[in-house]
């Protein structure tokens, strides 16, 4: 078969081929520690469970509309009102399977064969697929260690041209953990706010997660911005439903019938059972979501002082999300994160499946207890110590 090009050049997450091979490895009776996924090892919580199995008794089989299940766009729209500060209505909302729909019915809306897409470097790999599927340019923005991974306004407005029509950006940051700041959003709205054909799309989806006071603004609060942000946010990650592929964003009203007709032309709707659990997330106590982020808090505390006692190795403290960035002193990082698997038993992802500025780095996320953090980095301390011993022998 004579597939296209564009199919051809799409991307991938390499999180997922470490995950199958991991499987693999855990199939024949090894011991991993699994820090590959970007997924919560916390059930998803049983109210959840039982509205969903509630909602399928109840003859929540049938299409939805395409926008979502209103009482779940209310419910979102409420949300994001109060988490973002800003006033959103529920027909500015969109729900799909998942997140990764929206960053496509953003290029799809936005991008032509003449434009161009800032995307992080490194970045979530799917912001450059999506981009690339539109027809349109990558620019990688780099996101640099010396920034504290946080995007440079003036490297960014040094890439802006007249074709840019998308800057993603995504804070909490996948891989890194770090935040952008008030300070530093402010200045990138106001480069955004002199070019009118620019629209930011903001992966939100590790917002509700900050450690130590830190805080996640969104570009959708930011006065001048508000019809010109999409906002990508799901349940995934606050709530353990990775697998329920339940997501959403937020768009210009004006928008919004332009992105029905994607959803239409894509998956008709999202599974009206599973907008029903989404509903129930949304009223859990507060208390459930704090007591998840506390224990992200005590792991990344401990992985943090376990893996700088390594030799040679450097873990950048997260500040949002339950992602971890580090290098064993640079080098080949995908032979590095192979021989981990394989040699070591700890499953991680190579940096630079994450953009070029990735080399040399890895991602962990911090999806286990602090017991087996620790002993994901003892492990990695032993192999360090021993792959430096080999050579200089």
């Amino acid at each position: 078969m004579d597939l296209s090009e564009r199919v051809l050049e799409l991307g991938t997450e390499e999180a997922l081929a470490v995950a199958a091979r991991a499987a693999e490895l855990e199939a024949g009776g090894r011991d991993l520690v699994r820090l590959d996924l970007g997924e919560p090892d916390a059930p998803t919580s049983p109210a959840v469970v039982e509205e969903a199995c509630k909602a399928l008794r109840e003859g929540f089989t049938r299409y939805a509309p395409p926008l979502g299940w209103k009482p779940l766009r209310e419910a979102i729209a409420r949300e994001v009102s109060i988490t973002r500060g800003v006033a959103v209505s529920p027909e500015e909302v969109v729900v799909h399977p998942g997140v990764k729909p929206g960053m496509f019915y953003a290029a799809a809306a936005l991008l032509g064969g003449e434009d161009e897409a800032i995307v992080p470097d490194p970045g979530f790999p799917i912001y450059p697929s999506a981009a690339r599927f539109a027809g349109a340019r990558v620019v990688p923005l780099p996101i640099r260690e010396e920034n504290g991974f946080s995007p440079d306004p003036e490297e960014l407005r040094s890439l802006l041209t007249p074709r840019t029509r998308i800057l993603f950006l995504n804070s909490p940051h996948n891989p890194t953990g770090a935040v952008v700041s008030r300070e530093v959003l402010e200045e990138i709205c106001a480069l955004v706010r002199e070019r009118p054909r620019v629209v930011v799309v903001s992966d939100e989806i590790y917002s509700r997660i900050l450690f130590d006071g830190v805080e996640a603004p969104s570009p959708l609060a930011v006065d001048g911005m508000r019809d010109r942000v999409v906002v990508l946010d799901g349940f995934s990650k606050t709530y353990a439903m990775t697998g329920w592929r339940l997501g959403f964003s937020v768009w210009p009203r004006a928008a919004v019938p332009a992105i029905e007709r994607l959803v239409v032309n894509t998956v008709t709707c999202t599974p009206p059972f599973v907008q029903r659990a989404g509903l129930a997330a949304l009223r859990s106590e507060p208390g459930e979501i704090a007591g998840r982020v506390a224990q992200f808090r005590r792991r990344r505390d401990a992985f943090v002082a376990a893996l700088r006692a390594v030799p040679g190795a450097k873990a950048m403290r997260t500040q949002g999300g339950f992602l971890l960035f580090a290098s064993l002193g640079g080098g080949d990082d995908r032979a590095l994160a192979r021989s981990l698997l394989e040699e070591a038993g700890v499953a991680c992802v190579p940096g630079s499946s994450f953009g070029a500025r990735g080399e040399g780095w890895l991602r962990f996320s911090l999806v286990a207890p602090v017991p087996r953090l620790e002993e994901a980095a003892a492990r990695i301390g032993t192999w360090v110590r021993g792959a430096r011993s080999g050579r200089g022998a």
